[in-house]
């Protein structure tokens, strides 16, 4: 009996122990990291908080209740600086809180152990600690901040395509050229969306060999549903045409794109119908099927059997790199459907980012949409040739590309290019005037002589890939002087600019503000830049306390990266001596998804990104110490080695004295955690006619993330990255998947409330498209998912609808 009760007080002082070293190996990292910090100038708070975790771990250890009671204060001082700092913020109050208030628990125990106090004090107090963390878990996500009071009047505002009608079908990828996507169609409300249900699904088959993680197919199609058939292409550009109320198969084409062409992602957003005018019925390829490859073929087939069509091009395929010169596997595909208007396929490409200065042209085509015949070529350089080089010549290299979808005007006869940038995005000392003025600009082209009517820039000389992404929407814009012709444009950086579509003329002021100008190539920067004043997606710039972490420790990591990094705010210029913050980063604000408006209730639905990047320029010689990878084509010193994208985190760009290393989304090492505090990711209603916000809330759940890529399952609006588009329809829902949390929902557009959703086998990184069969209303989504937004590879096309 003496010898058990001997062994007590061992027993209870090694448990504080243990709780002991863990608050001083704790108070160690905090107090070196917080010194450090405090030297940059950053917050004291860690320092403190490290000298308590210390000083209560080192009595702990010793058997002192003191250290107790000296954690429960730091503890105290903990929620206090969050508050301080952060308010009611409860992204903002997680490091501060929710780790400190864990460590909480086993030190209270600790209580009963070392001074005396009744295990039931410890346990309860204990308890209230854990109550606390879920009081901060109800307040974690973000106030959905809806105002109803706010949503516009009908204004009824539309833009006519007589070659298109949305409703029972869904012709074009945008749902028509003016890339709306906007469907009038109304059976499925508010009020029954909740029994929506899965109609059909289809599998393309199209997918990679091994282990799907490992590839880098990212199935991105939209369908176009016309007459009585679905029309679809698969990663690797397999034309499928379905049944649209049932997902049977009707045809299948494979043009036989080899894998070494995929670029950075194995991706067919879509493709397009065309009629040929006057053609007889039943003739070959009356009506076609065409769509742009990953290795720069036009394939055109005959919309009801699939068969090539004999007289486009050779056997129905046009090869775009005529006139290129050398072009590496991978460093020219097209992953956007072209645009056809007035009988002419316009199409651009994507140039693979981060590679070398001497990439291959981003040259604009113009083909006869019926013989495929090279109608015109616009070579910003070249604009005289207008097209086929001239014999032993080719066109620009390195020029901006249009990797993306343009939208149309038929009335009009104009095409609007969203162009990017030169070759490698970073560095800008080679460019060419011409380069200067088109780049990162909407060019409005004239489809019957490939040549620029007008064009608006949207930044000046850009080195933070803030190429545009999106299609520019056409409406007929309410003013008090009667609807105007314009297009909404989205950008990267957040803005959104409202154009005359005839002129280019902003119907709203844009400002010249003044930017930094310093960075590598300080007198290449713009002294201005424009920004937009009728709205943006783009939040205040990044501050200390924005910085994040699950825990003080992390916070505290992402903060001192802050105070070392140069950061002057938007358009930071790219460093070499340092790494620089690119605020937003890359993937947006916008990019590819685009906007939806709905015409007749005068809103914008505009899903966005709010993430920096994290990168610095490397000066060649350390780059090749380093063993940066060397560009698409070009043999390797280490086997498999070949430089991916400008998405890469080290990418060459030869030809210039810098590579480039980016961390998209500024991630930590070792837990994979964003150093910005959530969300990541939003969406957004917007006044169409004053551009003022109606209701913004984070879009995407936590089901999926977590520390060390482990999913947390919690169904917290986090706000993810996102990349994809949405779908307004006349009965008041918003259709989109885009998220990381794999999962499709329908919105209300007055509120911003989910009202319905439903998991998907994979990543819905895809816009929807909806359509109606015999008076029935689907909604169809592509869950093909996306390796660069980390959600799973599938192949699976699924159509919903309300049951009979």
């Amino acid at each position: 009996m003496q010898e058990h009760a001997a062994a007590r007080p061992r027993v209870r002082s090694v448990y504080a122990a243990i709780v002991g070293a863990i608050l001083a190996i704790s108070g160690l990292v905090l107090t070196i990291g917080g010194a450090w910090l405090s030297f940059l100038g950053g917050s004291p708070y860690y320092l403190i908080a490290g000298f308590g975790l210390l000083a209560a771990g080192v009595l702990l250890i010793r058997g002192s209740v003191f250290g107790a009671w000296i954690y429960v204060a730091t503890w105290a001082l903990s929620i206090l600086w969050g508050l301080f700092e952060v308010g009611l913020d409860g992204w903002g109050l997680v490091p501060f809180a929710v780790g400190p208030t864990i460590l909480l628990v086993p030190v209270l125990l600790t209580l009963p152990l070392l001074g005396g106090y009744r295990w039931r004090i410890s346990i309860g107090a204990s308890g209230l600690a854990i109550l606390a963390i879920l009081m901060a878990g109800l307040a974690i996500s973000r106030v959905n901040r809806a105002d109803p009071s706010r949503f516009p009047g009908v204004i009824a505002s539309t833009v006519a395509d007589p070659s298109m009608r949305v409703g029972t079908d869904w012709p074009a990828y945008g749902g028509t050229y003016a890339a709306q996507r906007y469907s009038p169609l109304g059976q499925i409300t508010p009020d029954n969306v909740v029994k929506l249900e899965r109609a059909w699904t289809y599998h393309t088959g199209d997918m990679p060999e091994g282990d799907p993680k490992d590839s880098k197919y990212g199935a991105e199609t939209t369908p176009l549903k016309v007459g009585d058939t679905l029309y679809l292409c698969s990663a690797t550009n397999i034309l499928i045409a379905l049944d649209p109320a049932t997902g049977k198969q009707r045809w299948r084409y494979d043009p036989k794109v080899s894998d070494e062409w995929i670029p950075y992602t194995a991706a067919c957003r879509g493709v397009a119908y065309y009629a040929t005018p006057n053609a007889a019925a039943g003739s070959e390829c009356a009506a076609r099927i065409i769509e742009g490859t990953l290795d720069g073929r036009l394939i055109a087939v005959d919309a009801h059997t699939g068969k090539p069509c004999s007289s486009f091009g050779e056997n129905g395929a046009v090869d775009i790199k005529q006139g290129m010169g050398a072009v590496e596997p991978g460093m020219v595909s097209i992953t956007s459907p072209p645009t056809i208007v007035r009988g002419v396929i316009v199409t651009g490409h994507q140039v693979l980012d981060g590679q070398k200065r001497s990439a291959p042209s981003g040259v604009i085509q113009g083909f006869d949409a019926v013989s495929g015949e090279l109608r015109w070529a616009w070579d910003m350089v070249h604009p005289e040739w207008n097209g086929l080089p001239p014999e032993g010549q080719e066109f620009a290299r390195g020029t901006p590309n249009m990797w993306t979808i343009a939208s149309g005007d038929e009335a009009l006869g104009l095409v609007y290019l969203p162009m990017g940038n030169s070759a490698v995005d970073y560095w800008s000392g080679s460019r060419s005037p011409q380069e200067n003025a088109f780049s990162t600009s909407l060019v409005a082209l004239d489809v019957s002589t490939g040549k620029p009517r007008w064009r608006f820039q949207t930044v000046r000389r850009d080195v933070w890939d803030y190429d545009l992404g999106a299609q520019a929407t056409l409406v007929d814009f309410p003013t008090s002087r009667g609807a105007v012709p314009a297009l909404i444009l989205p950008s990267k950086q957040g803005d959104i600019y409202v154009l005359d579509r005839r002129s280019g003329r902003p119907l709203f002021p844009v400002q010249e503000r003044a930017v930094p100008r310093t960075g590598v190539e300080p007198q290449l920067r713009s002294p201005t830049q424009p920004f937009s004043s009728y709205h943006t997606l783009a939040f205040p710039a990044l501050e200390e306390r924005d910085m994040w972490g699950m825990s003080p420790i992390d916070q505290m990591v992402c903060r001192i990266q802050f105070k070392r990094a140069a950061y002057d705010g938007p358009y930071t210029p790219p460093t070499a001596d340092r790494r620089f913050i690119q605020y937003p980063g890359y993937n947006g604000g916008t990019d590819w998804g685009g906007i939806a408006v709905d015409p007749v209730r005068g809103v914008i639905v505009a899903n966005y990104n709010d993430m920096p990047n994290y990168n610095r320029l490397v000066p060649r010689a350390e780059a090749e110490r380093q063993g940066f990878p060397p560009p698409r084509g070009e043999e390797s010193t280490k086997a498999g080695e070949t430089g991916e994208s400008g998405h890469g985190s080290k990418d060459p760009q030869a030809g210039t004295p810098y590579a480039i290393a980016v961390n998209p989304g500024w991630q930590l090492p070792l837990t994979g955690l964003l150093c910005k505090r959530p969300p990541y990711g939003g969406i957004r209603a917007i006044d169409m006619r004053t551009g003022q916000t109606i209701w913004d809330r984070p879009f995407g759940t936590a089901r999926r993330n977590g520390p060390w890529g482990i999913p947390s399952k919690l169904p917290v609006d986090i706000g993810t990255p996102n990349n994809g588009g949405a779908v307004v329809t006349a009965g008041g829902l918003i259709f989109i998947a885009a998220a990381t949390d794999n999962l499709v929902r329908a919105i209300d557009i007055r509120t911003g409330e989910t009202l319905w959703q439903d998991a998907l086998p994979a990543g819905g990184q895809a816009t929807p498209s909806v359509y109606e069969v015999n008076g029935k209303q689907y909604l169809v989504i592509m869950a093909g998912g996306h390796h660069f937004m980390e959600t799973p590879i599938g192949d699976a096309m699924i159509a919903y609808a309300l049951p009979d």
